[in-house]
């Protein structure tokens, strides 16, 4: 065969195979759709053969879920709580800044080994002992039962005259729904938080060991028996004494216990002169101490709006703006104040204002307006550094951070302050300057 023939021959069987390849797809897919709409008619008819048995089955609810409205709003109040009271244990942080940054460098690691420990202390002495003192049932003194947080019942006088009633032994706490120990969590930070003020003003003099054991008595019996005067039901409660989240209850506390503490140790060597002038024993580092305040400005956002301990969206607003207002008028008003008694900007005066306002506005934070708020909290900027002026120079007694005046007096001018501006729709009553008469502010 010649060349040019088998040329020809391939050329043909080349055509020839794809004219096949065109003409046979159509065929084939022709003979296979059948066999692919009989197996779409089974695949539908199993799905829906099986559909009746899906839901046949009851699904239980996952572990942790509230299914139901009731079990939802306390869950929501006990995160709030929680979160809350997260803040506020951050506070111990601020402390120790606050504290480290106003004395010397060479008693750093004694003040954070305090503000430590005396959370640590604190945790397990107010579980054992310190709760129960404050929230149980008892007498208008302190509480009789409740400690290692044991729950029971109790038989107390019933609405009506002459008739009882069982309630929980922890009834004056009732008013939360959260569970127990979040309650407990809660006020347990609060305790600590009355030792740690006392830790400044007691700094760069106190033993180790001593200051422990005054710590301990402060947050197992105290702070505990003084809180049940108030929160617990106890005589200044029924004399209609207010404090929503304890500038009395834990800042005047803390504070008069400083005064008590700075006073039987007596001032630092080298504080006063022969002739009984103060001298300046400045701190090492103010820059600590404006992080520390920052950090105790933020944690007060769970101080004072925790205390709801519920999830009261427009209560919990209402209290941030005029914790948050408060704190601004302060730090304003006392570095003004401290411009005009001594001639130039002091940075520890304004920090130190910022914490005024704090406290000032912690006793009626959830009863007042936010104008009052910047009232109060200005009032106790200027009034902070009268106070350590007062305290150093005339009753000579050496507060190296200023604790006294901050938490002290602020505390008794907040408190006092509820009874000037309580609004009209207040639980409390409405204040003098609000319209009132004295009895809120004689309370």
């Amino acid at each position: 065969m010649s060349t040019f023939n088998l040329r020809l021959t391939l050329m043909l069987a080349l055509a020839s195979l794809a004219a096949l390849a065109i003409v046979a797809p159509p065929a084939l897919a022709q003979d296979d759709e059948p066999a692919t709409e009989e197996a779409v008619v089974e695949e539908t008819a199993e799905i829906t053969e099986e559909a009746p048995a899906e839901e046949e089955v009851d699904a239980e609810p996952t572990m942790g879920l509230n299914t139901d409205i009731p079990s939802l709003g306390v869950a929501l109040d006990t995160v709030w709580t929680m979160v809350a009271a997260f803040l506020v244990m951050f506070m111990q942080a601020g402390f120790g800044l606050v504290e480290a940054g106003l004395t010397r460098a060479k008693n750093a690691v004694n003040i954070c080994m305090k503000n430590l420990l005396d959370f640590s202390f604190g945790s397990l002495s107010f579980y054992v002992i310190g709760f129960g003192l404050m929230f149980s049932v008892g007498n208008g003194f302190v509480g009789e039962s409740g400690f290692f947080l044991h729950e029971t019942t109790v038989i107390v006088a019933g609405d009506e005259e002459g008739s009882t009633k069982e309630v929980s032994n922890f009834d004056p706490i009732a008013w939360t729904t959260i569970p127990l120990e979040g309650k407990f969590f809660f006020q347990m930070v609060f305790a600590a938080t009355a030792a740690t003020i006392v830790s400044g003003a007691m700094a760069e003099r106190t033993k180790f060991a001593s200051y422990m054991m005054y710590s301990i008595l402060i947050t197992a019996l105290i702070y505990p028996i003084s809180g049940h005067w108030i929160w617990g039901g106890g005589w200044l409660a029924e004399l209609g004494f207010w404090d929503f989240a304890g500038s009395t209850v834990v800042h005047s506390v803390g504070g008069w216990l400083a005064l008590i503490g700075s006073f039987v140790l007596g001032p630092r060597t080298g504080k006063y002169d022969a002739s009984g002038n103060p001298k300046a024993i400045p701190g090492h580092n103010i820059v600590l101490v404006t992080l520390g305040v920052l950090i105790l400005w933020l944690g007060w956002f769970g101080f004072n709006p925790g205390s709801t301990m519920s999830a009261d969206a427009p209560l919990i607003t209402n209290i941030i703006c005029t914790t948050n207002s408060a704190a601004a008028a302060g730090a304003i008003a006392a570095v003004f104040t401290a411009r005009a008694m001594f001639g130039k900007w002091e940075a520890t005066m304004a920090l130190n204002g910022a914490l005024a306002g704090l406290v000032s506005i912690t006793a009626p934070c959830a009863w007042v307006s936010i104008p009052s708020a910047i009232i109060i909290g200005a009032i106790g900027g200027g009034l902070v550094v009268l106070s350590v002026v007062f305290i150093d120079r005339t009753l000579k007694v050496d507060d190296p951070v200023g604790a006294i005046s901050v938490h002290g007096v602020c505390g008794a001018w907040g408190t006092l302050s509820l009874g000037l501006f309580a609004m009209a729709d207040s639980d409390t009553g409405t204040g003098l300057l609000m319209g009132g008469n004295a009895d809120l502010l004689v309370a």
